[in-house]
């Protein structure tokens, strides 16, 4: 009984702790639609083109909440596991990461002025007239 109360309790209590880290990918207008294998092969150079035009991804800086929820829920790897994969692919010459800013408002900026761009931001920093095409 306890252990039921103690769970319902850290449920009400850190419920909206979880959800403030809720992620939503963004893309330019012209972009309608995207899946997660998609994004998980486009976050990882196995694919270059969405809709035969290509893809601008963004990344955020390594270490903030909405990368690590993005490479965890996306493409199912942790930010040391990614940033490993990506020497190696940068190293044996298969492509190069994709680029980082700094902060949400850059990575807002980005994808609202590229054509084909596509990137990441936390739930909360959404705003009005954003494409979002994806809630993880």
């Amino acid at each position: 009984m306890r252990t039921l109360l103690g769970f319902i309790l850290g449920v009400l209590l850190f419920g909206g702790a979880w959800a403030a880290d809720d992620i939503v990918v963004i893309a330019h207008p012209g972009i309608t639609r995207v899946d997660q294998p998609m994004l998980q092969r486009l976050y990882t150079g196995r694919a270059v083109e969405l809709g035969g035009a290509t893809a601008h991804v963004v990344n955020a800086p390594p270490g903030s909440a909405s990368r690590e929820r993005f490479l965890a829920l996306v493409v199912q790897l942790d930010d040391g596991r990614y940033t490993a994969y990506w020497t190696v692919r940068r190293h044996v010459g298969k492509g190069v990461p994709p680029r980082e800013l700094g902060s949400s408002a850059e990575i807002i900026a980005y994808v609202q002025a590229t054509p084909g761009a596509i990137g990441y931001i936390l739930a909360s920093d959404l705003k009005p007239g954003l494409n979002v095409v994806l809630r993880p």
